[in-house]
């Protein structure tokens, strides 16, 4: 996930890539989609500059709505890519579950406009939808409201964590519905920052010995804090999970 190296990206996005790509990383999550263009580059220019150093890129993280639906779908299909994430959406509708509700209805009509075009529609979380609201969890809400035919989570292993809640719960209880992992780990100390996958708290292997049952098809490497270089850092990452996914 290039937001990891979102700095690195706005200074140099050629430079950039082409460090992660020999890291060994053969795919790519943007977070740099705007007015049309990826990291200031033409969809299909990006497309050729990934597909050039050995990479592909599969999923963007977009401000997407239902207004700019259509021209966001085009723009990533000509990018390449597979999956259209959403990361985030409007605070006015956190306030309720009738918010969220909304926000799932919401979901579901740009869920529903991707698989017509070819893509994959995703929601992003962060540790907001497991704060209990009404007696009840907003993801959970999320998760009840929206066709599986249409949406599907990007889980963020390290906001479901950080929300006190047990990502193989949500496995149990929603399967099939995790089609995309962020893997980002959890420091010890109080500070709960994110770390290099491995030296934290999060129990990967066990995450990913129900990975069939989560549903997950793909998985992207993200981190937000560093204590080292971040080349360095991704690439200690990278070099844990080669260890036990395959």
């Amino acid at each position: 996930q290039l937001y990891t190296l979102h700095q690195q990206m706005k200074n140099d996005a050629v430079g950039t890539l082409q460090k992660v790509a020999n890291v060994g990383f053969d795919t790519v999550e943007t977070a740099g989609y705007h007015e049309k263009n990826f990291y200031g580059f033409t969809p299909k220019e990006f497309k050729k500059l990934v597909n050039d150093m050995g990479m592909i890129a599969q999923s963007s993280h977009a401000r997407v709505n239902p207004v700019n639906i259509e021209e966001t779908i085009e723009d990533t299909l000509n990018a390449g890519m597979d999956y259209l994430v959403l990361p985030s959406f409007d605070r006015e509708k956190r306030g309720s579950l009738d918010g969220f509700r909304a926000a799932a209805d919401d979901f579901n009509v740009m869920g529903e406009k991707c698989k017509k075009a070819g893509l994959s529609f995703a929601y992003h979380n962060h540790s907001f939808e497991f704060e209990e609201m009404e007696g009840k969890i907003p993801y959970d809400i999320l998760l009840e409201n929206t066709d599986p035919g249409f949406v599907s989570m990007q889980l963020d292993l390290y906001w479901i964590v950080y929300g006190r809640k047990n990502p193989l719960d949500y496995f149990n209880k929603f399967p099939g519905r995790f089609g995309l992992f962020h893997v980002k780990d959890m420091s010890h100390d109080m500070n709960r920052e994110s770390t290099e996958i491995g030296k934290g708290i999060i129990d990967f292997k066990a995450i990913f010995a129900e990975k069939e049952k989560a549903g997950m098809k793909e998985f992207y490497l993200e981190q937000e804090s560093f204590q080292m270089d971040p080349f360095d850092s991704i690439a200690v990452s990278y070099g844990y999970l080669k260890t036990f996914v395959r």
